[in-house]
């Protein structure tokens, strides 16, 4: 009798850790987009994933003058001049300590991350949280963007990021699944 007592005790208490260790990730999809082409695959995003969507909205928003990288003097052209520029944006975000896994997209500007991003980043801080990047881009990969914020936020748990132009669901769904792991 004592030893089924003692062998439903550790099944029940193996059951126990099983499902504590089996808890649903909590996954935000977060976006930076300045005219729409990163927004759209951050929607289809965080549908397949299953996550939250939110996003990265600058205070001042940013006008087609703005956005003339051709123009030297243009807002975008100056931050990305600034490597410590740090735009402002709307800081609404609830409970961003609950997230487990963090995507957050972007264009790609000047061949790495948009300065908004790190304002982003730095405001929330995600240290120890798994965060993955991808973004959209008329001739650029994310290699450089990559690089750059691995190295600049080290105490961030980064997984490869992706380019996901016009990528569809079914990409998408594949993507968040070599990546659950």
């Amino acid at each position: 009798m004592k030893k089924v007592l003692l062998t439903a005790l550790i099944a029940v208490i193996s059951l126990t850790a099983c499902g504590q260790n089996s808890k649903k990730m909590k996954t935000l999809v977060a976006y930076f987009s300045a005219t729409g082409t990163t927004e759209a695959v951050a929607k289809d995003l965080a549908e397949v994933a299953g996550a939250t969507l939110y996003e990265i909205k600058p205070e001042a928003k940013y006008t087609a003058a703005d956005l003339d990288w051709r123009d030297q003097q243009s807002r975008s052209s100056l931050e990305m001049k600034d490597k410590s520029s740090r735009p402002a944006f709307v800081k609404d975000l609830k409970d961003a300590d609950s997230y487990d896994v963090i995507y957050i997209g972007f264009p790609i500007w000047w061949y790495t991350a948009p300065t908004i991003v790190n304002s982003f980043i730095e405001a929330y801080g995600f240290e120890g949280k798994t965060v993955l990047l991808f973004a959209t881009s008329g001739s650029s990969g994310i290699d450089g963007a990559d690089k750059q914020l691995h190295a600049q936020y080290p105490a961030i748990n980064w997984k490869a990021g992706k380019l996901l132009n016009g990528a569809s669901k079914e990409t998408l769904k594949a993507w968040v699944g070599a990546t659950a792991n």
